[in-house]
C-alpha cells in the first residue's frame, strides 16, 4: 500500500471535495492557477488519511485555499486544498492514520486512531465548527439538502470562511448546504481544526510498517 507521507507539493487530483458539479471544480482550479488564493497556516510535512462509515453534517460550506508549510526536511512548500466546513457533525466509525517513514532502526511507523465505532449516535464522534483541509475525497454516496453553488467564499456564514482573506480569496468560489450526509468516506487531508471534538471509544496505536485506514 502506498504511503501517504508527502515530501513536496502534490498537485495531483486537486478538486473541490464533495461537489456535484464539474463547473465547481473548474472555478477553484482557475482561481488557484491565477494566484487568487492566499497562503494558509503552516502545516506539517505529512498528510493523513481519514475514513468513516457515515458522516452527517449540519451547516456545510466549502471553498478553495492554499496550505503553506514545510517538507519533512524543512523546505517551504504549499498544498492546494478544498476546505470543507461543518457547523456540527457526527461521524460513525472514524479512523485516522499517518505514516512516518525512515525512522532509524525501525523503518516506517504508522500511527492509527479510531473512535465512534457505534450505530448509536450518542456514542459516535461529534464536532462543532469543524474545518478539514482536504486534498482528495471519495464517498459511495453524498446527499445535500438546501445546496447553494457559486457563493462568494467571504459571504459564507454557516460556518463562515476560516481566517478571512489570509486563508483564501473572499471573492472566490464557495458553496453551502443546510445539511449533508456522506456514506463510506475516504479522504486525505493536511489539517483539521474544530471548536470541540469529542471522540467516544478512542483508541490510538502504533504499528511497524504501513497500516493505513484504507
Amino acid at each position: 500500500m502506498e504511503s501517504q507521507v508527502r515530501g513536496g507539493t502534490r498537485w495531483k487530483r486537486f478538486a473541490v471535495v464533495m461537489v456535484p458539479s464539474v463547473a465547481a471544480t473548474a472555478c477553484i482550479g482557475v482561481a488557484l492557477a491565477q494566484g487568487a488564493l492566499a497562503a494558509s497556516f503552516s502545516v506539517s510535512g505529512q498528510s493523513f488519511k481519514v475514513s468513516a462509515d457515515y458522516i452527517h453534517g449540519d451547516g456545510f460550506s466549502q471553498y478553495g485555499a492554499i496550505d503553506a508549510g514545510k517538507t519533512l526536511d524543512g523546505k517551504d512548500t504549499i498544498h492546494p486544498v478544498a476546505v470543507s466546513a461543518f457547523t456540527d457533525a457526527t461521524i460513525q466509525n472514524m479512523c485516522q492514520s499517518v505514516v512516518t517513514p525512515n525512522i532509524p532502526l525501525l523503518g516506517s511507523v504508522t500511527l492509527q486512531l479510531t473512535a465512534g465505532n457505534s450505530s448509536d449516535e450518542t456514542k459516535q464522534v461529534s464536532a462543532h465548527n469543524l474545518y478539514i483541509d482536504v486534498e482528495d475525497l471519495a464517498a459511495e454516496k453524498a446527499v445535500f439538502n438546501g445546496m447553494n453553488i457559486g457563493v462568494a467564499a467571504g459571504s459564507l456564514t454557516d460556518p463562515p470562511m476560516k481566517g478571512g482573506s489570509e486563508k483564501s480569496n473572499p471573492y472566490g468560489f464557495g458553496q453551502s448546504a443546510d445539511t449533508v450526509d456522506l456514506y463510506k468516506v475516504k479522504q486525505t487531508a493536511w489539517a483539521t481544526t474544530a471548536g470541540t471534538f469529542t471522540l467516544p471509544g478512542l483508541s490510538m496505536k502504533l504499528y511497524s510498517g504501513t497500516k493505513e485506514c484504507y
